[in-house]
């Protein structure tokens, strides 16, 4: 069973799940299967093998496998794709066909195989088309980005964009940014992120899904004390709000406070520094 999954990308992928074998289209270009071109990746520290055809001037269709099936599987589609004026890449994924397997099983997991995925697209120079934050996060400097951030998520409100608005829209340089946040605060954000950029701060933790806790049933055995601002935009979300209400938070940290400072946003600690540092030491001096 093939699925075929896409969207603006410049990358079409395609994959097959089960045991089926991918139905063969466009037979007629069998004797392009001798031009099916192959080579080998270093992936992670693996030599991973790679069969590929076609120029790509339409764009690039990546072909995954399932089991137990390898590149091979996709050779009709490959050469149709071709064809078509497409360029077709299927690789081998480490330990199937003529790909070397991980020294280390744990190595083998979802994670790596959409790592290696994305390491190959690298390797052989294809465009990935970025996502929705950074295309909206692309179009201005980080001076402007982080301005923006912190006029609206300052707010007691989710910021949410309307139907051909991205969230950096929301505010513009005529917005007021917070009286608390100065434009000395603006620079020293803007010149720090300049070398890192957003990329991978956009993605951990918000698009990292945490891995299982080793623990069924994880406790802070040590005191946990809890800092929020009462107009922190993230209140608005129900479920956050009846966890933090509600007992549940004594099932992982059976002692626990929690203070909510009346007028704080979503960054508090910057925007009554001194309260913050009072109930910071304060709680710490009751426990050492």
């Amino acid at each position: 069973m093939g699925w075929l999954l896409w969207g603006p990308q410049t990358v079409f992928l395609i994959t097959s799940t089960g045991c089926t074998r991918a139905t063969a289209h466009g037979r007629e270009n069998r004797s392009m299967d001798q031009m099916i071109e192959h080579t080998y990746l270093s992936i992670r520290g693996l030599k991973l093998h790679i069969a590929h055809v076609g120029k790509g001037e339409t764009a690039t269709l990546l072909f995954v496998h399932g089991f137990p099936e390898v590149w091979y599987s996709w050779r009709h589609q490959m050469v149709a794709a071709a064809a078509a004026g497409f360029r077709a890449i299927a690789p081998d994924f480490p330990g199937y066909g003529l790909s070397e397997p991980p020294a280390d099983l744990a190595q083998a997991s979802w994670q790596g195989l959409m790592n290696d995925l994305l390491a190959i697209m690298d390797s052989l120079s294809i465009s990935k088309e970025p996502g929705r934050a950074e295309a909206d996060f692309g179009r201005f400097d980080t001076r402007r980005i982080m301005r923006t951030i912190y006029i609206l998520f300052s707010k007691s409100e989710i910021p949410v964009a309307k139907q051909g608005q991205e969230i950096m829209d929301l505010a513009d340089e005529s917005t007021p940014m917070p009286q608390w946040f100065t434009d000395e605060d603006l620079s020293a954000y803007a010149n720090l992120y300049e070398k890192s950029g957003f990329m991978t701060a956009i993605q951990i933790p918000y698009r990292t899904k945490a891995a299982k806790a080793v623990c069924a049933k994880p406790r802070f055995e040590m005191p946990m004390f809890v800092i929020m601002g009462q107009k922190d935009y993230i209140l608005k979300f129900p479920a956050l709000k009846e966890y933090m209400s509600s007992e549940k938070l004594k099932e992982i940290a059976p002692d626990y406070e929690i203070t909510y400072i009346p007028e704080g946003s979503h960054f508090v600690q910057e925007q009554f520094p001194d309260l913050v540092n009072q109930l910071m030491i304060g709680f710490v001096n009751k426990h050492v």
